[in-house]
């Protein structure tokens, strides 16, 4: 092989990206790593979550219920594009379907929606990517969604696992270039041991925490964990990309914004991954984590 290296995140709607793997993505972006974001939707249906846009002066003031969702949908692809610039991803690519809603609403069933979308059709949009970029990693979102069953996260994940394989057969989507075959697919995981970090040191700095006990009945993954990541130095893309999308982001919220990025970073410097599939081996001993999404990967691969 002598190939750049190449990593693909697939992601659901813009914000997605920011909340979950920008320290990860910035460190691999720092190190010459080619990084492209797949944003599967515009995120049309999302709401207005930050009220200080409803004050006088600012965009949303005075906006009825319609004109606030027109304003948002134009305002979204912004944000990502600014999101993206401080993590520091060499592309984004937009997948070119509409935001699905959240489960059981009628926006999901709207033809144009992620959702509606024919599964082979979606997924060679996502080979064609991939062909072109040539990633050896990619990282998408898990199996088990139990904790946030949101439409468009459950067919991320399924023209993702489809994709990793149809994009190196050359019968599957001949016309979307040359087959080109990743290596290895990682989801992406929520730890309850960064949740519970979070929270006790949440209710120690600040008296309390926003992560109430419908937090921790969601479902513990944590013995799936195979790679763990230091990005303690990069906790600053996470906030920054997050800051990025105004309409969706409160800095006010503790739930984002509890802890500085110092703290975090005391706290709980990690980002955790689960390993889903590998086609290299590992020279890791059975039981240890990972410290590299490219281990088994990065020797024999240029890096320019």
């Amino acid at each position: 092989m002598n190939q750049r290296l190449s990593l693909l995140t697939v992601h659901a709607h813009p914000d997605d990206e920011a909340s979950k793997g920008a320290p990860t993505l910035a460190k691999y972006s720092r190190e010459g790593v080619h990084t492209v974001l797949v944003c599967c939707t515009g995120g049309e249906e999302g709401d207005l979550n930050n009220p200080a846009l409803k004050e006088p002066g600012q965009p949303f003031h005075g906006l009825d219920e319609a004109a606030t969702k027109r304003l948002l949908a134009s305002m979204r692809p912004h944000e990502l594009a600014d999101s993206a610039k401080v993590i520091g991803f060499s592309r984004v690519e937009m997948l070119g379907y509409r935001d699905s809603g959240m489960a059981d609403a009628p926006t999901n069933s709207n033809p144009e929606c992620f959702h509606m979308a024919d599964i082979d059709a979606a997924t060679g949009r996502l080979v064609k990517l991939i062909r072109e970029h040539r990633p050896q990693v990619m990282i998408t979102y898990g199996d088990d969604q139990r904790g946030y069953p949101h439409p468009d996260h459950l067919k991320v994940h399924d023209i993702s696992v489809l994709a990793f394989d149809r994009a190196g057969d050359d019968e599957w989507y001949p016309e979307a270039g040359p087959a080109w075959q990743p290596l290895k697919m990682y989801y992406s995981v929520w730890s309850r041991a960064r949740l519970t970090a979070v929270h006790e040191a949440l209710l120690r700095l600040r008296g309390s925490s926003p992560y109430d006990e419908k937090w921790f009945e969601r479902p513990d993954l944590d013995h799936r964990i195979t790679t763990r990541l230091h990005i303690g130095d990069y906790l600053w893309a996470r906030s920054g990309a997050l800051r990025a999308h105004k309409t969706q982001v409160d800095e006010k919220e503790p739930f984002w914004f509890g802890l500085s990025d110092e703290e975090l970073a005391t706290v709980f410097p990690f980002e955790d991954w689960v390993l889903a599939r590998s086609l290299v081996p590992s020279a890791r001993r059975d039981g240890d984590l990972e410290d590299d999404l490219f281990d088994g990967i990065r020797s024999p691969v240029r890096q320019s």
